[in-house]
């Protein structure tokens, strides 16, 4: 089998190179390609190689974009950072995913998985029109704005205005980037499944915070990191220490 790895990060393309090689040494990695343009290069230089394994955020774009442009559809396993919720899209569509950071007995089930598939191919909609679904989907399911209820009143806040979301008291509270407060009928659990998990990041049993919120970020005992949000109140949010390497990741995707 013949396959490419197209992934921005050089370390993970390397050790998810090492994995593959491990689990299967008849396995040929033709190329390791950094960028949607580099992979684009290749393939119009190249024959279709028997699988692909597609990083969906790159430097210069997304998988999508690389697949669209290409004259050839490509088996693909995609590795990605999103969350469960997110991946739902990719089971209802049929396309395999690998969550990072990939371990090998995942791989080693994707492979499987793959070869059987090749055996026996899908039946359906074609490959750019599952993607069109998946894009769709995970575009249009996260919560976009919330309706707040103030006196006799409502008033819309939109998602992109949101710094954190917080428990306290018996209530959840969401605070805007301008620092203004609402009351909303949510719970944190609720939250979690509903906001985009590219923005929005649940660091322990109190808080969920929007990236571009965290103006501070300091180690702390235990393992754990410290955080200082904006607009905020001194406070000291504490991410879980079975939390923080996921944070990281996320952090730095």
């Amino acid at each position: 089998m013949k396959v490419i790895i197209v992934e921005d990060e050089r370390l993970s393309a390397e050790r998810l190179r090492h994995l593959v090689l491990k689990i299967d040494s008849t396995i040929t990695v033709l190329d390791i390609l950094p960028s949607v343009q580099k992979a684009a290069e290749w393939f119009r230089a190249n024959s279709c190689p028997d699988l692909v394994f597609l990083d969906i955020q790159l430097s210069d774009g997304t998988a999508f974009d690389l697949l669209k442009s290409l004259t050839v559809s490509p088996p693909v396993i995609f590795t990605t950072a999103y969350d469960e919720f997110a991946l739902k899209a990719f089971n209802y569509n049929s396309i395999q995913y690998l969550l990072k950071p990939i371990e090998m007995d995942e791989l080693d089930k994707a492979l499987e998985k793959f070869k059987a598939m090749d055996r026996q191919p899908l039946e359906g909609t074609s490959l750019p029109d599952r993607l069109e679904q998946v894009q769709k989907t995970i575009k249009n399911e996260y919560k976009r704005r919330f309706l707040i209820k103030i006196g006799d009143q409502y008033q819309n806040v939109e998602v992109s205005q949101v710094a954190y979301v917080y428990y306290h008291d018996g209530s959840c509270l969401l605070k805007t980037r301008e620092g203004k407060e609402f009351l909303i009928d949510y719970s944190l659990d609720q939250l979690e499944d509903i906001l985009n998990p590219l923005d929005f990041f649940r660091v322990n049993r109190q808080f969920i915070v929007k990236a571009d919120a965290i103006k501070e970020i300091h180690t702390y005992f235990n393992s754990r990191l410290l955080l200082r949000l904006a607009p905020g109140d001194g406070s000291e949010i504490i991410v879980s220490r079975d939390r923080v390497n996921h944070f990281k990741r996320w952090m730095d995707s």
